[in-house]
């Protein structure tokens, strides 16, 4: 299998320069082993105007198929087919990814002793591979290659040029360019995406593999259109890797939609060590609104509708007083991440009594959430789409009918008080609206008024003089005298 890189320069930055962020010479010819054979780098042409290096992958038959005896999924997945007869040695895959790391470690990670300035200069690339397996096709090689940058040409290969009946084979003559990416960011969309394509790996994936593709998709992964798409194949659809990779990438996400660590966010999980999330003071200061709220209304029995991670529930749970308390959420990822939170399989039979999660989405009426004292639906409203707020609308306040329901959601007048965050920006990509405080007591009080309840407005957070709080919270209260209008 082959990879070339070219670049191109002038007498004040020579192309040539591509062998100092490569570590290798362009007038030598060098050889690397593998662990699937052997790594060859040549430089077919060097000088100051363009500078190609190539990567030649001479894949050893032999160990292929002795590595991925007894392997599983990560074996080599033709062997039921053919062991010594298939595509391995010609077409790009998981090992030419694994060449190009071993090969061109330290370019990959920005380093070069010799000139420490060369790494963060974005430079004219191209990048040709004559045979790559596409699974998804051209369309696919675009759509994972184009939002990074590249110029993308994939070009399918015929089955069979003297048969054109037959069609294209699932192989592309790919070609990428870009003008304005650093040697390290390209090499490590290829390590990543190269395996991506070909949609098989051929050694066992364990959960380091979800270390390695955090660390080459970092600055990029977490915000890429097909992230879950390139997180499953890269992780060879190990469902427990993919959705721990998910995780930390969302973490990612929202650490730098918010200019905050990791640790810091709200929703944040340290699975591994087991110690609980350092939250956004914003977040703690919601969480306290909501537990005064309910406590003023004498409230016992109570649902979090999307409750996503269990951080709510779990401080429901500090109090005696909210004797059943229901988490409810579309995704079984996130109830997944609250059981674990809460230690559900670990607590006392008097304390488990209290507590429910179970699946369920807001867009439709459920006979579970009926006869409770009060629901909250905390930053819940802004992630659904505005034309399917009246079915939320309708399940709540229409159908399940709790004495109290509390609505939290963001004040979009507030982020002009967030220097980090983009003028015309909302705070996660997530967010279909955020709301003036006009518009959401609008919103709140034509709600209130279809179905028979009262509402007042707390302010969240510092309550700023002219643009308000950052967060603002509605207080729903069945009224005594109103009768319901039909929704």
């Amino acid at each position: 299998m082959f990879l070339t890189i070219s670049t191109t320069g002038s007498a004040e930055r020579p192309a040539t320069d591509l062998g100092f962020l490569l570590h290798k010479h362009p007038e030598k010819a060098q050889a690397f082993s593998t662990s699937y054979g052997t790594a060859h780098v040549l430089y077919p042409e060097a000088d100051a105007e363009r500078c190609t290096v190539a990567l030649l992958l001479e894949v050893d038959a032999v160990a292929l198929v002795r590595r991925g005896k007894g392997k599983g999924r990560g074996g080599a997945p033709d062997a039921a087919l053919a062991q010594y007869v298939n595509d391995r040695p010609y077409a790009a895959s998981s090992l030419l990814a694994v060449a190009l790391s071993a090969v061109f470690s330290s370019a990959m990670r920005g380093v070069c002793a010799a000139r420490p300035e060369l790494p963060a200069q974005p430079r004219p690339l191209r990048v040709e591979v004559p045979t790559l397996p596409a699974r998804g096709g051209p369309g696919l090689v675009r759509r994972l290659f184009e939002p990074l940058g590249w110029s993308v040409t994939a070009e399918p290969v015929p089955l069979d040029t003297e048969f054109p009946d037959w069609g294209d084979s699932r192989y592309v003559r790919l070609t990428l360019e870009a003008d304005t990416l650093t040697l390290a960011e390209a090499l490590r969309h290829l390590y990543v995406l190269l395996p991506v394509l070909d949609d098989a790996k051929h050694y066992w994936v364990s959960p380091d593999e979800v270390d390695k593709l955090l660390r080459a998709g970092e600055g990029w992964l977490p915000a890429h259109p097909e992230q879950q798409l390139i997180t499953s194949r890269y992780l060879s659809r190990r469902w427990s890797l993919t959705r721990q990779a998910m995780e930390r990438l969302e973490l990612v996400r929202l650490a730098e939609a918010d200019d905050s660590d990791v640790e810091e966010i709200d929703n944040a999980v340290a699975e591994e060590t087991g110690t609980e999330e350092k939250p956004a003071p914003l977040a703690v200061r919601r969480r306290e609104a909501i537990l005064t709220a309910l406590r003023a209304t004498g409230a016992a029995r109570v649902l979090d509708l999307g409750c996503g991670q269990g951080q709510l529930v779990q401080a429901l749970l500090k109090d005696p007083s909210f004797t059943e308390i229901v988490g409810v959420d579309v995704s079984m990822r996130a109830l997944t991440i609250a059981s674990r939170r809460l230690k559900l399989d670990r607590m006392g039979e008097r304390q488990a009594a209290r507590v429910q999660l179970f699946q369920g989405s807001l867009a439709y009426t459920d006979k579970r959430l009926k006869g409770y004292d009060a629901a909250v639906l905390s930053e819940v409203i802004e992630h659904l789409d505005p034309p399917r707020l009246p079915a939320l609308e309708y399940a709540v306040f229409g159908a399940a009918r709790p004495r109290t329901v509390l609505v939290t959601t963001p004040n979009v007048e507030y982020n002009v008080r967030w220097e980090t965050l983009p003028a015309g920006h909302v705070r996660h990509g997530d967010h279909r609206f955020e709301w003036t405080r006009d518009e959401f007591r609008a919103w709140a009080a034509e709600v209130a008024e279809r179905h028979g309840y009262d509402v007042g407005f707390v302010p969240v957070g510092p309550d700023d003089p002219e643009v308000g709080p950052p967060t603002q919270m509605a207080v729903f209260t069945a009224g005594t005298v109103k009768e319901a209008k039909a929704a």
